[in-house]
Protein backbone atom coordinates (compact mmCIF):
# COMPACT_ATOMS: atom_id res chain seq x y z
CA UNK A 1 0.00 0.00 0.00
CA UNK A 2 0.97 3.31 -0.60
CA UNK A 3 0.30 6.27 1.15
CA UNK A 4 0.28 10.12 1.01
CA UNK A 5 1.05 12.65 3.18
CA UNK A 6 0.08 16.19 2.79
CA UNK A 7 1.50 19.27 5.21
CA UNK A 8 0.31 22.57 4.75
CA UNK A 9 2.12 25.71 5.49
CA UNK A 10 -0.15 29.19 5.85
CA UNK A 11 2.74 31.81 4.80
CA UNK A 12 0.36 34.21 3.64
CA UNK A 13 1.83 36.94 6.17
CA UNK A 14 5.54 35.98 5.29
CA UNK A 15 4.01 36.89 1.18
CA UNK A 16 3.12 40.39 2.70
CA UNK A 17 5.54 41.02 4.58
CA UNK A 18 7.99 40.71 1.97
CA UNK A 19 5.39 42.56 -0.61
CA UNK A 20 5.40 45.18 2.03
CA UNK A 21 9.49 45.20 2.43
CA UNK A 22 9.38 45.37 -1.37
CA UNK A 23 7.43 48.06 -1.64
CA UNK A 24 8.78 50.52 0.82
CA UNK A 25 12.18 49.97 -0.67
CA UNK A 26 10.83 50.64 -3.72
CA UNK A 27 9.28 53.88 -2.31
CA UNK A 28 12.64 55.08 -0.36
CA UNK A 29 14.38 54.49 -3.73
CA UNK A 30 12.22 57.16 -5.51
CA UNK A 31 12.02 59.27 -2.70
CA UNK A 32 15.69 59.53 -2.98
CA UNK A 33 15.89 59.78 -6.93
CA UNK A 34 13.41 62.62 -6.51
CA UNK A 35 15.89 64.54 -3.75
CA UNK A 36 18.75 63.70 -6.20
CA UNK A 37 16.92 65.56 -8.88
CA UNK A 38 15.96 68.65 -6.63
CA UNK A 39 19.77 68.40 -5.50
CA UNK A 40 20.49 68.92 -8.85
CA UNK A 41 18.12 71.14 -10.03
CA UNK A 42 19.17 73.65 -7.23
CA UNK A 43 22.71 73.56 -8.49
CA UNK A 44 22.28 74.01 -11.51
CA UNK A 45 19.85 77.24 -11.03
CA UNK A 46 22.59 78.57 -8.33
CA UNK A 47 25.04 77.98 -11.31
CA UNK A 48 25.08 80.77 -14.41
CA UNK A 49 23.28 79.35 -16.87
CA UNK A 50 25.83 80.51 -19.67
CA UNK A 51 29.12 82.33 -20.05
CA UNK A 52 29.07 85.58 -21.97
CA UNK A 53 30.54 85.66 -25.71
CA UNK A 54 32.79 88.32 -25.93
CA UNK A 55 34.93 89.75 -28.85
CA UNK A 56 38.61 89.59 -27.55
CA UNK A 57 38.33 86.43 -25.15
CA UNK A 58 36.99 82.85 -25.54
CA UNK A 59 35.46 81.30 -22.14
CA UNK A 60 34.33 77.95 -21.10
CA UNK A 61 33.53 75.90 -17.84
CA UNK A 62 33.16 72.57 -16.95
CA UNK A 63 31.32 71.34 -12.85
CA UNK A 64 31.08 68.23 -11.65
CA UNK A 65 28.41 67.33 -8.99
CA UNK A 66 30.05 65.71 -6.25
CA UNK A 67 28.27 61.74 -6.12
CA UNK A 68 26.78 61.91 -2.74
CA UNK A 69 23.73 61.99 -0.95
CA UNK A 70 23.65 65.54 -0.17
CA UNK A 71 25.25 66.61 -3.72
CA UNK A 72 24.44 69.98 -3.47
CA UNK A 73 28.10 71.72 -2.93
CA UNK A 74 29.01 75.26 -2.24
CA UNK A 75 31.53 75.35 -5.51
CA UNK A 76 30.41 78.06 -8.09
CA UNK A 77 32.33 80.18 -11.24
CA UNK A 78 30.94 82.96 -13.02
CA UNK A 79 32.46 85.00 -15.41
CA UNK A 80 31.29 88.65 -16.05
CA UNK A 81 32.14 91.26 -18.17
CA UNK A 82 33.61 94.57 -16.80
CA UNK A 83 33.53 97.89 -17.95
CA UNK A 84 36.33 98.69 -20.47
CA UNK A 85 35.71 95.19 -22.84
CA UNK A 86 37.38 93.23 -20.32
CA UNK A 87 36.29 90.10 -17.96
CA UNK A 88 36.63 88.91 -14.39
CA UNK A 89 37.08 85.47 -14.29
CA UNK A 90 35.69 83.88 -10.83
CA UNK A 91 35.74 80.28 -8.71
CA UNK A 92 35.09 79.69 -5.08
CA UNK A 93 34.37 77.41 -2.75
CA UNK A 94 32.19 77.07 0.52
CA UNK A 95 33.11 74.25 2.76
CA UNK A 96 30.45 71.53 3.09
CA UNK A 97 27.42 70.33 0.98
CA UNK A 98 23.53 70.77 1.16
CA UNK A 99 21.53 73.27 1.26
CA UNK A 100 23.38 75.51 3.81
CA UNK A 101 26.65 75.78 1.56
CA UNK A 102 24.63 75.80 -1.54
CA UNK A 103 22.38 78.82 -0.32
CA UNK A 104 26.03 80.80 1.06
CA UNK A 105 27.24 80.13 -2.12
CA UNK A 106 24.71 81.99 -3.88
CA UNK A 107 24.60 84.57 -1.89
CA UNK A 108 28.75 85.19 -2.18
CA UNK A 109 28.60 84.89 -6.07
CA UNK A 110 25.17 87.44 -6.07
CA UNK A 111 27.30 90.32 -4.40
CA UNK A 112 30.72 89.47 -6.33
CA UNK A 113 28.60 89.11 -9.50
CA UNK A 114 26.63 92.51 -9.01
CA UNK A 115 30.31 94.42 -7.66
CA UNK A 116 31.67 93.41 -10.78
CA UNK A 117 29.16 94.20 -12.81
CA UNK A 118 28.77 97.85 -12.12
CA UNK A 119 32.60 98.67 -11.70
CA UNK A 120 34.56 95.60 -12.41
CA UNK A 121 37.24 96.61 -9.72
CA UNK A 122 37.83 93.08 -7.96
CA UNK A 123 39.38 94.04 -4.44
CA UNK A 124 35.59 96.20 -3.83
CA UNK A 125 34.07 93.41 -5.18
CA UNK A 126 36.01 90.85 -3.04
CA UNK A 127 35.80 93.05 0.08
CA UNK A 128 31.65 93.07 -0.28
CA UNK A 129 31.72 89.62 -0.62
CA UNK A 130 34.02 89.16 2.86
CA UNK A 131 31.30 91.88 4.51
CA UNK A 132 28.67 89.29 3.95
CA UNK A 133 30.56 86.42 5.05
CA UNK A 134 30.43 87.96 8.35
CA UNK A 135 26.94 88.29 8.61
CA UNK A 136 25.95 84.72 7.31
CA UNK A 137 27.70 81.72 8.81
CA UNK A 138 27.64 79.16 6.24
CA UNK A 139 30.27 81.42 4.13
CA UNK A 140 32.81 81.85 6.81
CA UNK A 141 35.07 79.12 5.41
CA UNK A 142 34.21 80.44 1.96
CA UNK A 143 37.63 80.57 -1.09
CA UNK A 144 37.28 82.87 -3.76
CA UNK A 145 40.21 83.28 -6.65
CA UNK A 146 39.30 86.58 -8.82
CA UNK A 147 41.41 87.31 -12.52
CA UNK A 148 40.49 90.34 -14.18
CA UNK A 149 41.45 91.38 -17.48
CA UNK A 150 40.84 95.50 -18.12
CA UNK A 151 41.60 96.27 -21.16
CA UNK A 152 40.89 93.49 -24.57
CA UNK A 153 43.62 95.26 -27.05
CA UNK A 154 46.64 95.50 -24.06
CA UNK A 155 48.12 92.84 -21.47
CA UNK A 156 45.68 92.59 -18.46
CA UNK A 157 47.08 93.60 -15.15
CA UNK A 158 45.76 90.69 -12.74
CA UNK A 159 44.29 91.70 -9.54
CA UNK A 160 45.26 89.96 -6.18
CA UNK A 161 42.08 89.77 -3.98
CA UNK A 162 42.38 90.84 -0.23
CA UNK A 163 41.54 87.25 1.68
CA UNK A 164 40.22 87.98 5.20
CA UNK A 165 40.58 85.63 8.17
CA UNK A 166 36.80 84.10 7.42
CA UNK A 167 38.13 83.41 4.44
CA UNK A 168 39.97 79.89 4.85
CA UNK A 169 42.88 79.72 2.35
CA UNK A 170 44.29 76.77 0.06
CA UNK A 171 40.77 75.62 -2.19
CA UNK A 172 40.54 77.25 -5.81
CA UNK A 173 43.64 77.71 -7.76
CA UNK A 174 44.78 79.34 -10.99
CA UNK A 175 47.62 78.37 -13.14
CA UNK A 176 48.25 79.28 -16.96
CA UNK A 177 49.63 77.94 -20.33
CA UNK A 178 51.83 80.77 -22.70
CA UNK A 179 53.48 77.78 -24.68
CA UNK A 180 51.65 74.13 -25.34
CA UNK A 181 53.18 71.94 -22.65
CA UNK A 182 54.65 74.37 -20.34
CA UNK A 183 52.41 75.85 -17.82
CA UNK A 184 52.52 78.12 -14.40
CA UNK A 185 51.04 77.84 -11.10
CA UNK A 186 51.59 81.09 -9.03
CA UNK A 187 50.33 80.34 -5.37
CA UNK A 188 50.12 83.92 -3.45
CA UNK A 189 51.57 85.10 -0.17
CA UNK A 190 48.82 82.83 2.28
CA UNK A 191 46.52 81.01 -0.59
CA UNK A 192 46.44 79.75 -3.93
CA UNK A 193 43.76 82.52 -4.63
CA UNK A 194 45.78 84.88 -6.21
CA UNK A 195 46.15 85.07 -10.29
CA UNK A 196 48.75 85.49 -12.88
CA UNK A 197 49.35 87.97 -15.00
CA UNK A 198 47.26 87.42 -18.79
CA UNK A 199 49.11 87.94 -21.67
CA UNK A 200 47.79 87.76 -25.26
CA UNK A 201 47.48 84.16 -26.57
CA UNK A 202 47.90 82.76 -22.82
CA UNK A 203 45.07 80.81 -21.40
CA UNK A 204 44.19 80.98 -17.61
CA UNK A 205 42.83 78.14 -16.19
CA UNK A 206 40.85 78.28 -12.67
CA UNK A 207 39.67 75.74 -10.82
CA UNK A 208 38.31 74.48 -7.10
CA UNK A 209 40.08 71.61 -5.03
CA UNK A 210 37.91 69.29 -6.19
CA UNK A 211 40.20 68.07 -9.12
CA UNK A 212 43.65 68.08 -6.74
CA UNK A 213 41.70 66.35 -3.91
CA UNK A 214 40.84 63.15 -5.58
CA UNK A 215 41.21 59.79 -3.89
CA UNK A 216 44.77 58.37 -4.05
CA UNK A 217 46.42 61.34 -4.65
CA UNK A 218 48.83 63.56 -2.64
CA UNK A 219 47.55 68.12 -3.59
CA UNK A 220 51.13 68.29 -4.88
CA UNK A 221 50.89 64.88 -7.11
CA UNK A 222 47.33 65.62 -8.31
CA UNK A 223 48.69 69.35 -9.41
CA UNK A 224 51.59 67.79 -10.69
CA UNK A 225 49.23 65.58 -12.90
CA UNK A 226 46.52 68.71 -13.65
CA UNK A 227 49.39 70.52 -14.84
CA UNK A 228 51.03 67.44 -17.65
CA UNK A 229 47.30 66.69 -18.35
CA UNK A 230 46.51 70.60 -19.45
CA UNK A 231 49.42 70.72 -21.40
CA UNK A 232 49.84 67.25 -22.88
CA UNK A 233 45.95 68.65 -24.30
CA UNK A 234 47.05 72.00 -25.25
CA UNK A 235 50.60 70.20 -27.12
CA UNK A 236 48.20 67.66 -28.74
CA UNK A 237 50.35 64.88 -26.94
CA UNK A 238 49.54 61.16 -26.24
CA UNK A 239 45.54 62.40 -27.41
CA UNK A 240 44.10 63.14 -30.85
CA UNK A 241 41.73 65.35 -31.01
CA UNK A 242 39.28 65.46 -33.85
CA UNK A 243 36.55 67.60 -32.56
CA UNK A 244 37.61 71.05 -33.15
CA UNK A 245 37.07 73.06 -29.77
CA UNK A 246 38.91 75.42 -29.48
CA UNK A 247 41.57 75.25 -26.25
CA UNK A 248 39.56 76.68 -23.43
CA UNK A 249 36.54 74.28 -24.37
CA UNK A 250 39.22 71.51 -24.81
CA UNK A 251 41.01 72.17 -21.20
CA UNK A 252 37.34 71.92 -19.25
CA UNK A 253 36.45 68.73 -21.19
CA UNK A 254 39.18 66.35 -21.56
CA UNK A 255 40.56 67.12 -18.61
CA UNK A 256 37.84 65.64 -16.40
CA UNK A 257 37.22 62.45 -19.16
CA UNK A 258 41.11 62.31 -18.04
CA UNK A 259 41.75 62.39 -14.21
CA UNK A 260 38.54 61.71 -12.87
CA UNK A 261 38.07 58.46 -14.64
CA UNK A 262 41.32 57.16 -13.14
CA UNK A 263 40.56 57.88 -9.99
CA UNK A 264 37.13 59.32 -9.57
CA UNK A 265 36.22 62.08 -7.10
CA UNK A 266 34.75 62.99 -3.60
CA UNK A 267 34.00 66.71 -4.13
CA UNK A 268 32.53 69.06 -6.84
CA UNK A 269 35.19 69.74 -9.27
CA UNK A 270 35.02 73.30 -11.35
CA UNK A 271 37.32 74.46 -14.10
CA UNK A 272 36.60 77.94 -15.78
CA UNK A 273 39.38 78.51 -18.60
CA UNK A 274 39.61 81.47 -20.50
CA UNK A 275 41.87 82.49 -23.64
CA UNK A 276 42.73 85.83 -25.47
CA UNK A 277 41.41 85.75 -29.28
CA UNK A 278 41.27 88.10 -32.06
CA UNK A 279 38.14 89.30 -32.69
CA UNK A 280 35.58 88.61 -35.32
CA UNK A 281 35.18 91.07 -37.91
CA UNK A 282 31.60 92.65 -38.35
CA UNK A 283 29.77 91.18 -40.95
CA UNK A 284 28.47 93.53 -43.55
CA UNK A 285 26.09 92.73 -46.46
CA UNK A 286 24.63 94.80 -49.19
CA UNK A 287 25.04 98.39 -49.99
CA UNK A 288 24.35 101.10 -52.17
CA UNK A 289 26.99 100.09 -54.94
CA UNK A 290 25.32 96.36 -55.26
CA UNK A 291 22.09 94.54 -55.50
CA UNK A 292 20.55 93.28 -52.12
CA UNK A 293 21.25 90.02 -50.70
CA UNK A 294 19.61 87.60 -51.18
CA UNK A 295 17.79 86.50 -47.66
CA UNK A 296 19.12 83.45 -47.95
CA UNK A 297 22.26 84.00 -48.50
CA UNK A 298 21.91 86.59 -45.24
CA UNK A 299 20.65 84.06 -42.97
CA UNK A 300 23.51 82.11 -43.11
CA UNK A 301 25.89 84.94 -43.27
CA UNK A 302 24.61 85.51 -39.68
CA UNK A 303 24.38 82.32 -38.78
CA UNK A 304 27.94 81.71 -39.53
CA UNK A 305 28.83 85.09 -38.18
CA UNK A 306 27.38 84.17 -34.56
CA UNK A 307 28.54 80.71 -34.40
CA UNK A 308 32.29 81.88 -35.53
CA UNK A 309 31.72 84.38 -31.81
CA UNK A 310 31.41 80.83 -30.32
CA UNK A 311 27.91 81.78 -29.00
CA UNK A 312 25.40 78.94 -28.37
CA UNK A 313 22.51 77.46 -31.01
CA UNK A 314 19.69 79.15 -29.22
CA UNK A 315 22.29 82.53 -30.12
CA UNK A 316 22.46 81.49 -33.71
CA UNK A 317 18.70 80.85 -34.29
CA UNK A 318 17.57 83.65 -32.68
CA UNK A 319 19.77 86.21 -34.94
CA UNK A 320 19.12 84.60 -37.91
CA UNK A 321 15.57 84.79 -37.72
CA UNK A 322 15.50 88.27 -37.10
CA UNK A 323 17.53 89.38 -39.91
CA UNK A 324 15.11 86.66 -42.17
CA UNK A 325 11.95 89.02 -40.48
CA UNK A 326 13.94 92.24 -41.08
CA UNK A 327 15.31 91.74 -44.45
CA UNK A 328 11.94 90.30 -45.77
CA UNK A 329 10.03 92.67 -44.53
CA UNK A 330 12.57 95.38 -46.31
CA UNK A 331 11.67 93.41 -49.70
CA UNK A 332 7.73 93.76 -49.07
CA UNK A 333 7.33 97.05 -47.24
CA UNK A 334 9.75 99.58 -47.90
CA UNK A 335 9.15 100.70 -51.77
CA UNK A 336 12.67 102.21 -53.70
CA UNK A 337 12.97 105.59 -54.26
CA UNK A 338 14.35 106.32 -57.91
CA UNK A 339 17.42 104.59 -57.55
CA UNK A 340 16.41 101.42 -56.50
CA UNK A 341 16.07 99.42 -53.07
CA UNK A 342 19.17 99.08 -51.31
CA UNK A 343 19.18 96.62 -48.21
CA UNK A 344 22.43 96.52 -46.05
CA UNK A 345 23.23 94.10 -43.25
CA UNK A 346 26.10 95.03 -40.54
CA UNK A 347 26.68 92.98 -37.13
CA UNK A 348 28.80 93.79 -34.47
CA UNK A 349 30.13 92.16 -31.37
CA UNK A 350 30.25 94.67 -28.55
CA UNK A 351 32.73 94.67 -25.67
CA UNK A 352 29.96 93.91 -23.01
CA UNK A 353 28.91 90.27 -24.91
CA UNK A 354 25.81 92.38 -26.63
CA UNK A 355 25.24 91.93 -30.82
CA UNK A 356 24.04 94.25 -32.44
CA UNK A 357 22.77 93.41 -35.77
CA UNK A 358 21.37 96.62 -37.93
CA UNK A 359 19.13 96.21 -40.96
CA UNK A 360 18.98 99.19 -43.08
CA UNK A 361 17.43 100.29 -46.61
CA UNK A 362 16.14 103.11 -48.53
CA UNK A 363 12.92 102.54 -49.10
CA UNK A 364 9.34 104.59 -47.92
CA UNK A 365 7.35 102.53 -46.42
CA UNK A 366 3.84 102.58 -48.10
CA UNK A 367 -0.21 101.83 -46.77
CA UNK A 368 -1.13 98.61 -45.43
CA UNK A 369 -4.11 96.79 -44.16
CA UNK A 370 -5.15 98.37 -40.75
CA UNK A 371 -3.40 95.82 -37.71
CA UNK A 372 -7.34 94.89 -37.43
CA UNK A 373 -7.64 93.06 -40.81
CA UNK A 374 -7.16 89.45 -41.05
CA UNK A 375 -4.71 89.81 -44.10
CA UNK A 376 -2.57 92.10 -42.26
CA UNK A 377 -2.06 89.17 -39.20
CA UNK A 378 -1.80 86.75 -42.01
CA UNK A 379 0.83 87.77 -44.31
CA UNK A 380 2.32 91.05 -42.10
CA UNK A 381 1.92 91.05 -38.72
CA UNK A 382 4.52 88.65 -38.02
CA UNK A 383 7.86 90.35 -39.20
CA UNK A 384 8.89 92.96 -36.42
CA UNK A 385 7.09 90.65 -33.55
CA UNK A 386 9.02 87.72 -34.45
CA UNK A 387 12.26 90.06 -34.63
CA UNK A 388 11.60 91.39 -31.67
CA UNK A 389 10.99 88.00 -30.37
CA UNK A 390 14.42 86.69 -30.66
CA UNK A 391 15.99 89.96 -29.16
CA UNK A 392 16.69 91.66 -26.09
CA UNK A 393 15.79 95.08 -27.23
CA UNK A 394 14.52 96.56 -31.11
CA UNK A 395 15.14 100.19 -32.68
CA UNK A 396 13.15 101.49 -35.83
CA UNK A 397 14.45 104.42 -36.81
CA UNK A 398 11.88 105.98 -40.12
CA UNK A 399 13.19 108.77 -42.01
CA UNK A 400 13.10 110.03 -45.63
CA UNK A 401 16.07 108.49 -46.48
CA UNK A 402 15.05 104.71 -45.50
CA UNK A 403 14.18 102.89 -42.38
CA UNK A 404 16.92 101.12 -40.17
CA UNK A 405 16.04 98.31 -37.86
CA UNK A 406 18.27 97.72 -35.42
CA UNK A 407 18.17 94.65 -32.59
CA UNK A 408 20.42 93.73 -29.78
CA UNK A 409 21.44 90.05 -28.19
CA UNK A 410 23.47 89.43 -25.19
CA UNK A 411 25.43 86.46 -26.64
CA UNK A 412 26.22 83.89 -24.24
CA UNK A 413 27.33 79.79 -24.77
CA UNK A 414 26.63 77.39 -22.32
CA UNK A 415 28.99 75.65 -19.25
CA UNK A 416 28.88 71.90 -18.93
CA UNK A 417 26.83 70.91 -15.75
CA UNK A 418 27.36 67.58 -15.40
CA UNK A 419 27.05 64.53 -13.29
CA UNK A 420 28.92 61.25 -13.30
CA UNK A 421 27.19 59.08 -15.67
CA UNK A 422 27.30 62.46 -18.39
CA UNK A 423 30.97 61.52 -18.83
CA UNK A 424 32.06 60.27 -22.07
CA UNK A 425 34.88 60.27 -23.84
CA UNK A 426 32.85 61.01 -27.03
CA UNK A 427 33.08 64.12 -29.33
CA UNK A 428 30.30 66.56 -30.98
CA UNK A 429 29.69 65.30 -34.32
CA UNK A 430 30.48 67.89 -37.05
CA UNK A 431 27.65 69.60 -38.54
CA UNK A 432 26.05 68.62 -42.39
CA UNK A 433 25.06 71.05 -44.81
CA UNK A 434 21.59 72.43 -43.33
CA UNK A 435 19.03 71.04 -46.76
CA UNK A 436 15.35 71.11 -45.90
CA UNK A 437 13.30 67.86 -46.33
CA UNK A 438 9.76 66.69 -45.85
CA UNK A 439 10.12 62.85 -44.93
CA UNK A 440 7.24 60.54 -44.61
CA UNK A 441 6.28 58.62 -41.52
CA UNK A 442 4.71 55.46 -42.49
CA UNK A 443 4.87 53.57 -39.50
CA UNK A 444 2.62 55.91 -38.33
CA UNK A 445 -1.46 55.04 -37.42
CA UNK A 446 -1.92 57.87 -40.13
CA UNK A 447 -0.82 59.86 -42.48
CA UNK A 448 2.15 61.33 -40.86
CA UNK A 449 5.22 63.95 -42.23
CA UNK A 450 8.45 65.33 -40.86
CA UNK A 451 10.01 68.46 -41.71
CA UNK A 452 14.09 68.75 -41.17
CA UNK A 453 15.35 71.87 -41.94
CA UNK A 454 14.56 75.68 -42.34
CA UNK A 455 11.26 76.57 -43.88
CA UNK A 456 11.43 80.70 -45.14
CA UNK A 457 10.95 82.23 -48.22
CA UNK A 458 13.36 79.84 -50.17
CA UNK A 459 11.81 76.84 -49.75
CA UNK A 460 7.82 78.25 -49.18
CA UNK A 461 7.06 77.27 -52.31
CA UNK A 462 7.69 73.38 -51.96
CA UNK A 463 5.67 73.43 -49.21
CA UNK A 464 1.72 73.84 -50.46
CA UNK A 465 2.42 71.22 -53.29
CA UNK A 466 3.54 68.91 -50.72
CA UNK A 467 0.47 69.31 -48.60
CA UNK A 468 -1.26 68.74 -51.15
CA UNK A 469 -0.23 65.45 -52.19
CA UNK A 470 -0.07 63.93 -48.46
CA UNK A 471 -3.59 65.20 -47.65
CA UNK A 472 -4.84 64.37 -51.03
CA UNK A 473 -6.26 67.40 -51.85
CA UNK A 474 -7.06 68.64 -48.99
CA UNK A 475 -9.36 65.21 -47.80
CA UNK A 476 -7.14 63.36 -45.35
CA UNK A 477 -5.59 64.89 -42.17
CA UNK A 478 -1.79 64.83 -42.02
CA UNK A 479 0.00 65.06 -38.87
CA UNK A 480 3.22 67.65 -39.60
CA UNK A 481 5.99 66.89 -37.17
CA UNK A 482 7.69 70.36 -36.96
CA UNK A 483 10.34 68.93 -34.17
CA UNK A 484 13.25 69.18 -36.49
CA UNK A 485 12.62 72.66 -38.09
CA UNK A 486 15.66 74.73 -37.74
CA UNK A 487 13.97 78.43 -38.88
CA UNK A 488 11.01 79.06 -39.05
CA UNK A 489 10.11 82.39 -41.04
CA UNK A 490 6.74 84.27 -41.41
CA UNK A 491 6.40 82.96 -44.74
CA UNK A 492 6.10 79.48 -43.61
CA UNK A 493 3.36 80.79 -40.88
CA UNK A 494 1.47 82.74 -43.11
CA UNK A 495 1.22 79.16 -45.77
CA UNK A 496 -0.09 77.55 -42.17
CA UNK A 497 -2.71 80.01 -41.75
CA UNK A 498 -4.09 80.00 -45.49
CA UNK A 499 -4.15 76.48 -44.86
CA UNK A 500 -6.84 76.94 -41.86
CA UNK A 501 -10.56 76.84 -41.75
CA UNK A 502 -11.97 80.61 -42.47
CA UNK A 503 -9.43 81.52 -44.78
CA UNK A 504 -10.34 81.72 -48.59
CA UNK A 505 -7.93 79.49 -49.38
CA UNK A 506 -8.20 75.67 -49.70
CA UNK A 507 -8.29 74.15 -46.71
CA UNK A 508 -5.71 71.49 -45.38
CA UNK A 509 -7.32 69.03 -42.39
CA UNK A 510 -3.51 69.51 -40.68
CA UNK A 511 -2.33 69.26 -36.97
CA UNK A 512 0.80 70.72 -36.28
CA UNK A 513 3.02 69.26 -33.89
CA UNK A 514 6.39 71.55 -31.99
CA UNK A 515 7.26 70.21 -28.72
CA UNK A 516 8.35 72.57 -26.09
CA UNK A 517 11.95 74.12 -26.41
CA UNK A 518 11.84 73.43 -30.68
CA UNK A 519 12.59 76.45 -32.48
CA UNK A 520 8.40 76.23 -34.25
CA UNK A 521 7.15 75.97 -30.61
CA UNK A 522 8.78 79.27 -30.03
CA UNK A 523 7.27 81.10 -33.51
CA UNK A 524 3.99 79.26 -33.01
CA UNK A 525 3.48 80.18 -30.10
CA UNK A 526 4.53 83.83 -30.63
CA UNK A 527 1.78 84.15 -33.62
CA UNK A 528 -0.83 82.06 -31.71
CA UNK A 529 -1.16 79.54 -34.15
CA UNK A 530 -2.96 76.39 -32.63
CA UNK A 531 -0.56 73.63 -32.32
CA UNK A 532 0.10 70.61 -30.27
CA UNK A 533 3.10 70.31 -27.98
CA UNK A 534 2.29 66.32 -27.23
CA UNK A 535 3.33 63.91 -30.03
CA UNK A 536 -0.12 62.67 -31.20
CA UNK A 537 0.68 58.94 -32.34
CA UNK A 538 1.90 58.62 -28.68
CA UNK A 539 -1.25 59.95 -27.06
CA UNK A 540 -3.80 57.43 -27.59
CA UNK A 541 -6.86 59.14 -27.03
CA UNK A 542 -8.63 60.91 -29.81
CA UNK A 543 -7.77 64.40 -31.36
CA UNK A 544 -5.47 65.80 -28.64
CA UNK A 545 -7.16 69.25 -27.54
CA UNK A 546 -4.58 71.73 -29.72
CA UNK A 547 -2.93 74.65 -27.13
Amino acid sequence: MAGLNVFGVDSTEQVREQQRIQAETAAAVQRYERARDVITALQRQLLPAGLPVLPSARVAASYLLADADDAAGGDWFDAVPVPGGGVALVVGDVVGHGVAASAAMGQLRAVLQDRLDETGDVLAAVAAADRLARRVPGARAATVCVRCSTRPAAPCRGARPVIRRRWSPGRPGAGSCRRPGRGRWAPGPRTRCSGISWRRGELVLLYSDGIIERPGRAPAEATAELVQVVGDLLAGRGFRDESGLPAVDLVCTQTLELLVRQTGHSDDITLLAAQRQTPVPALRLGGAGGPPPPVELTRQAVHTWVSAQGAGEEDRTALSHAVVELVTNAFEHARPDGTGLAVTVHAELGGDGVAELTVADNGRWHDQPQPGDEAYRRDHGFGLAMAASFADHLDIDRAATGTTVTVRRRLSRSARLLIDAQLSHGTPEKGLPELTLVLPQPHTPSTRIAIHGPLDAGTIEELGPELDRYTLGGTHELVVDLTAVTHLASAAVAEFYRTRPGTDQRHYPLRLYAPPGSAAHHVLTLVGLPHTTTDPHLDHTPAPAED
